[in-house]
């Protein structure tokens, strides 16, 4: 409830149990208190009227309804004392108050969503906790939109636990099924609230990308998490690669660079843990980058090219690069390329030059060519016996 505001009813200021567990409470209890009245305004009816048992039934509820089609009536004084009783108590009072308290729920849920206070029931789902700094609503979207389109996780529920968003997920965020829970991800009764412990992946993100203090609020988190024993399925934001053995001695299972630009790379690590690793290597020179060699291709298949790199110890080929400087990745194996240029993983220690990759293609032409002639020979004796 927002601040100030008058109670709705004496209950609501028991703050030892939530608001929404004691409109259910008394809605019930009306309930039981209207079918207590409807059951006995149909036995009396049934006894002192000329009526069956489903007659009774029926002009009891026309009566506690207020349709009242008149096609039956009560004709002894207390058949009609009884129907006056629970025209009354029943159709007027409880019946009121049974809507009124359903309104009120209905507006305390909404409020309660809005200010992330809401506590859903879920399960197999995503929570990620923390906010970028910067852009967390576009980083939330293309993190749904990515994660969404993985076989398996279409329907998949996200679950935000951040202190974002006071006034309610914006729009967007809430047309593509996320939900967010105000708290944070220090805070034992909020990772209970968000049911950390039944979630598929737990991502914990930096509360700032660029300072590596913020590795300090990771860890604490990270701790909390592996001390609940979800650390195998959770993958943290670590700014400084110094701390990184830090949270592998926690037992969490992927560690990776904040990279605000490309939520995919926490995609690619949360869906298909280890990949991260080989992205994360492309974005710097450490162990290996993708290099581009300018060099004509016109009589190898994708297969040959890829094995006469790697024979050759020379990378790993990604993709191509066509007659109409299109770059072209995982080509048809068996198809002939023609283009003018590989783009190939290679090592940063040593990339090799453009000589050394032409080379190698130049062998593996040589190779397969002789292939080919030891082989023609026997081809033709097959088929001349």
């Amino acid at each position: 409830m927002q601040r100030n505001r008058r109670p709705l009813n004496p209950e609501h200021e028991q703050t030892h149990l939530p608001m929404g567990g004691l409109i259910r409470h008394r809605m019930k209890r009306l309930f039981l208190i209207l079918a207590g009245l409807l059951c006995l305004q149909i036995l009396v009816i049934w006894s002192v009227e000329d009526l069956s048992f489903f007659e009774s039934v029926w002009i009891t509820m026309t009566t506690v309804s207020t349709v009242g089609y008149g096609d039956f009536s009560p004709k002894t004084y207390i058949g009609r004392i009884s129907t006056i009783m629970i025209m009354f108590v029943g159709a007027i009072t409880l019946l009121t108050l049974i809507v009124s308290d359903f309104i009120e729920y209905r507006f305390y849920r909404r409020e309660r969503i809005l200010s992330g206070r809401w506590i859903y029931k879920m399960n197999d789902h995503i929570v990620i906790i923390n906010t970028p700094r910067n852009g967390g609503e576009q980083y939330f979207m293309r993190f749904a939109s990515q994660v969404r389109s993985v076989p398996g996780y279409e329907t998949i529920p996200i679950m935000l636990l951040t202190r974002e968003f006071p006034n309610g997920l914006p729009t967007e965020l809430s047309d593509v099924g996320v939900v967010h829970y105000h708290g944070a991800g220090f805070d034992p009764q909020a990772l209970k609230a968000v049911h950390a412990g039944s979630a598929r992946h737990i991502v914990v993100l930096a509360a700032d990308e660029s300072d590596p203090y913020s590795d300090s609020l990771t860890f604490d988190i990270a701790h909390r998490l592996s001390e609940l024993n979800l650390a195998n399925h959770t993958t943290v934001e670590c700014v400084s690669d110094q701390n990184r053995s830090r949270f592998k001695a926690l037992g969490i299972r992927t560690i990776i660079r904040p990279v605000r630009t490309y939520p995919e790379i926490m995609v690619r690590s949360v869906v298909a843990p280890g990949s991260e690793k080989v992205l994360e290597d492309m974005f710097n020179y450490e162990h290996d980058h993708p290099h581009r060699y300018d060099l004509k291709l016109d009589d190898l298949n994708w297969a040959d090219i890829v094995s006469a790199l790697v024979r050759h110890d020379i990378g790993t080929a990604l993709a191509y690069i066509d007659k109409d400087d299109e770059v072209i990745c995982h080509p048809p194996t068996t198809e002939e390329i023609e283009g003018k240029g590989l783009i190939v993983l290679v090592k940063s220690s040593g990339t090799p030059g453009v000589e050394v990759v032409q080379e190698a293609l130049d062998r593996y032409r040589a190779f397969i060519a002789s292939w080919h002639e030891k082989n023609a020979p026997k081809a033709d004796n097959t088929k001349a016996s």
